[in-house]
């Protein structure tokens, strides 16, 4: 993956140019190249060898904390310890100011290495929420403290009952006495409520755990805002501490148990109870909670975690993919079976080939290629967006707002649901092989399926790309990717990929119109009604351009992957672009079946 990585963070998306910016000032090429480097090391010495173990032994409860694999803890350290965890984040908050593009490629390798090992993705995205929205003790106990990776950290939304329709969550918080306004570590509540799906809920990686809490706050009344903008969010740690970040007593945040997944088994999936009475500090009911900004305000700044997370879940998916991918295209190289086509009736001349000779076989390694690198493309250059987002001119930055804005619906789902084909195809290359624990592969698809349905299913994405998106600011945004697809057209034409780049303008054309028609009578439940194949062919259209800017990088690059990416993109204009009809024209011409079909017909 390495080689991978450097084609396209220095080849194609110019992080040599970020260098040159006042943030990044103190790093070079090669010390970003040394980051990747040391990244690959770890991942090589640590996570991959807890990748089969986090599989076969789950986390268990022994007493009311979850245990984690041996490995599980080594990788952890390792990575602590190195500084990967704050690896982005300012220098005064204990971070190295790395630029995020480079950030998340050093991720990519270790959850190639070993998916379901690390809770950083989490911790991550919580200090960032923290270090965003809180106030100045909650940033320097809380967010400092969880990125030098003595605390961990989750983010607790989901309730049994509401899934994710977050304006039925029913966890409350009630101010903590008379005097709840005068903790130093912000407006104190009593939470009392219970939270499900909570990836890393539990774990003995560190010595606290800080879970940021939806919950709505009862008026004089007794009554609560029946909509999501009743919504506040809480910083409730499992151990109570002062502003010198040490351990005063236990909360009450208790295991009620592990949810027993699919794959990524190696995280302690949990449900968890707050204010249950199992430990109430100070003799009162209710888990001490401290307020995030302003009331009813929780959800816009869990939105700020949640893009975080949904960016890591697309990187996920596509370095699961590509795992999958160089197993399967190892194996192809070194499997013998069969013969040439020509070499028919001559079983006793022709020696068997390696079944990477086989048209069928280099098309399912070729569907895989372009599925893993057109997601990992789409990942890294959505971090670029935010190196742009904070460190360009205004006009830039603003610009790279409005992309990311877009564009996150795609880069959540599609590396989910086409990585997870190739991690099928990855099975199929191996034949009956791949099926057997013998090789990771079937390991890879089982981790992969989650993440179809973490940080937000395709249906929720799709509604919000066809439903919020393209209509925002009359198109302000669909205007600006139309404005940075055409101009990948438009180097295509000189580069010599003349027909690509009509195929390209042509798909996005369609994209255009369809966006057009499916609104085109104003009722949201005619656009809406197959806004998940809209967002499919969206997302199609998306990575087809993403592959077709990055091979003229290639087009013009003596790098070893060069060559590569030009395959991949020949192979997805080929093959898959062709299939955007299918969902796009269901869009167009506003379907109605699904929303229609009486229940008795099911």
């Amino acid at each position: 993956m390495v080689p991978l990585i450097d084609f396209l963070i220095h080849e194609w998306l110019d992080v040599d140019e970020l260098l040159t910016r006042p943030r990044f000032a103190q790093h070079s090429r090669g010390s970003i190249d040394d980051l990747v480097t040391a990244a690959s090391d770890i991942a090589g010495t640590y996570f991959e060898p807890a990748h089969r173990p986090s599989d076969l032994v789950e986390p268990y409860v022994a007493g009311d904390v979850a245990v984690l694999p041996e490995q599980t803890r080594a990788a952890w350290n390792a990575y602590r310890d190195f500084g990967f965890l704050a690896a982005a984040h300012d220098e005064e908050h204990g971070g190295m100011q790395v630029p995020r593009v480079a950030d998340l490629a050093t991720r990519a390798i270790f959850h190639a290495s070993a998916a379901s090992v690390s809770p950083a993705l989490l911790t991550d995205a919580n200090a960032s929420l923290i270090l965003k929205h809180g106030t100045e003790v909650q940033k320097r106990v809380f967010a400092e403290t969880e990125l030098i990776g003595r605390w961990t950290g989750t983010m607790a939304m989901s309730e049994s009952q509401a899934g994710s329709s977050l304006s039925d969550v029913a966890t409350r918080a009630t101010p903590d006495g008379e005097d709840f306004q005068d903790d130093p570590l912000g407006h104190r509540y009593r939470v009392v409520g219970q939270k499900m799906w909570i990836s890393n809920g539990e774990n003995d990686l560190g010595e606290n755990i800080i879970h940021l809490v939806l919950a709505k706050i009862p008026g004089p009344d007794g009554t609560v805002d029946p909509s999501t903008r009743g919504l506040s969010l809480f910083i409730v740690p499992k151990f109570v501490v002062d502003e010198d970040a040490r351990i005063v007593e236990r909360n009450d945040v208790t295991l009620v148990g592990l949810n027993h997944k699919l794959g990524m088994r190696g995280t302690a999936n949990t449900a968890l109870a707050f204010g249950d009475g199992g430990h109430e500090p100070g003799g009162r009911r209710g888990a001490i909670g401290y307020l995030v900004g302003e009331p009813g305000r929780g959800l816009a700044q869990m939105f700020h975690m949640m893009n975080a997370a949904r960016t890591e879940i697309g990187l996920l998916g596509a370095a699961v993919g590509f795992a999958g991918f160089a197993v399967s295209l190892d194996y192809a190289k070194q499997r013998h079976q069969g013969r040439h086509p020509q070499a028919v009736g001559k079983v006793a001349d022709s020696p068997q080939v390696a079944i990477v000779e086989h048209a069928d076989v280099k098309r399912m390694l070729l569907a895989q290629k372009a599925f893993a690198e057109g997601a990992l493309s789409l990942c890294l250059y959505a971090a670029r967006l935010l190196d742009e987002q904070q460190t360009g001119e205004p006009a830039d930055a603003a610009r790279a707002t409005r992309l990311l804005e877009i564009l996150t619906p795609v880069v959540k789902s599609w590396p989910a649901e086409w990585c997870l084909e190739a991690n099928s195809l990855a099975i199929q290359v191996l034949g009956g092989a791949g099926y057997t624990r013998d090789f990771p592969v079937e390991q890879y698809w089982r981790d992969q399926r989650l993440n179809m349905i973490h940080e937000g299913t395709h249906a929720i994405h799709g509604l919000d790309l066809l439903g919020r998106k393209v209509l925002l600011d009359d198109g302000a945004l669909l205007a600006d990717l139309h404005t940075v697809v055409n101009a990948t057209g438009v180097a295509a034409r000189t580069a010599g990929l003349v027909a690509e780049a009509d195929d390209l303008l042509a798909a996005w054309s369609h994209v255009r119109e369809t966006t057009d028609a499916a609104w085109s009578t104003g009722d949201p439940r005619d656009a809406l009604a197959n806004a998940t194949p809209y967002l499919q062919g969206f997302g199609h259209v998306v990575v087809a351009w993403i592959l077709l800017d990055v091979a003229v990088a290639a087009s013009r690059s003596r790098h070893s992957e060069a060559p590569g990416k030009l395959a991949a993109m020949r192979y997805f204009y080929a093959y898959e672009l062709p299939k955007i009809g299918a969902w796009l024209d269901v869009a167009g011409r506003r379907e109605p079946l699904c929303r229609d079909l009486p229940l008795s017909e099911l």
